[in-house]
């Protein structure tokens, strides 16, 4: 059963294109990113348009389809029964914030307004890198559904994004998947040389080069029975202030409304790093996805602690529904 909390929202709630404020609960991280699926469906992630076979599984571009955005629209520093917001202590395992499309865990270069669960830590972000584990997502021929895991620079408290990751959707009837990367306010790109398949791990490293050149590299790994391919690598401009580093699992929005977040079971996240260093991840940093409104919410994705490996810190799970996972011991 998916939990019930109910919340309060800190402050205004911003909304719209490339418009994410993380301060006193307002929405953080709005990226727009387009692709396009097997069905047609154009997949806005965080920016980019585009028009053709994007998914596994191939398909002929389509003309016409719903246009869907993953549209960061976080109630942050907000809540009473769920997250923690004003609490300052890193032992607790409640999440410290709340997002009607984000789950999973962010840096931050200071601490946001209304969330002194998140300490600032005074870093400017010039790298970041994770590996994860494509889940196998399920759903129903009625009911399209859509995820994606991806690791990126800015975004939680500001309208800048660099990102890259895997997208998990079910619709027509069956999975699809893929990889993408993107810098706003520019829409998708989708990188058909890199054949993704649920269970393969999936590495993302992104990081300033120098002046404005940034490189974005997606590698998949592989897994048994599917051998890894060759790491896909662009330079690209990016001009963002590097003020937060993140790594998530998102729901996307159809029509300007968030979509219904595929079933995808569970996921880990694990060699997590900023500026060449493990993050350091702490019990209560973890934002968790909503659903139900501002005041009256459920969560619906729900992330670990952080793992206890070594290095501690650099990863953590994430869980379909509202009971949040074990923690991974590494």
């Amino acid at each position: 059963m998916i939990e019930t909390v109910r919340r309060r929202v800190v402050g205004r709630v911003v909304s719209g294109r490339g418009r994410h404020s993380i301060a006193r609960g307002v929405d953080a991280g709005s990226g727009r990113r387009r692709r396009a699926g097997r069905t047609g469906a154009v997949v806005s992630l965080a920016g980019m348009a585009v028009v053709g076979a994007f998914l596994a599984g191939g398909a002929s571009p389509a003309t016409t389809g719903p246009v869907l955005r993953l549209m960061p629209s976080h109630l942050v520093g907000t809540a009473a029964t769920g997250a923690r917001g004003s609490s300052t202590s890193a032992t607790s395992t409640a999440p410290c914030w709340a997002s009607s499309n984000w789950s999973g865990y962010a840096l931050s270069q200071s601490t946001p307004s209304g969330l002194s669960c998140l300490p600032g830590t005074g870093a400017t972000y010039t790298a970041v890198s994770g590996t994860w584990t494509v889940p196998t997502v399920t759903g129903s021929r009625v009911t399209s559904s859509y995820s994606a895991a991806w690791a990126g620079i800015d975004g939680f408290t500001n309208s800048s994004l660099i990102q890259a990751g895997t997208e998990q959707d079910y619709y027509g009837g069956k999975a699809h998947y893929g990889a993408w990367w993107e810098i706003l306010p520019a829409p998708e790109t989708a990188i058909p040389s890199i054949t993704v398949q649920p269970g393969d791990s999936v590495t993302v490293s992104i990081a300033k080069l120098s002046g404005s050149q940034w490189s974005i590299s997606v590698t998949d790994n592989g897994k048994a029975g599917h051998a890894a391919q060759p790491p896909f690598t662009t330079t690209q401009s990016y001009s963002g202030p590097g003020s937060s580093a993140e790594w998530i699992l998102e729901a996307p929005s159809v029509n300007g409304r968030t979509a219904t977040l595929a079933s995808y079971g569970s996921d880990t996240f694990d060699q997590a790093s900023a500026d060449g260093a493990s993050p350091g991840l702490q019990a209560g940093w973890a934002g968790e996805m909503v659903s139900g409104g501002f005041f009256r919410s459920q969560a619906i994705s729900t992330p670990s602690g952080p793992d206890t490996g070594a290095p501690p810190g650099d990863g953590f799970a994430v869980a379909y529904g509202s009971r949040a996972p074990s923690a991974p011991s590494s």
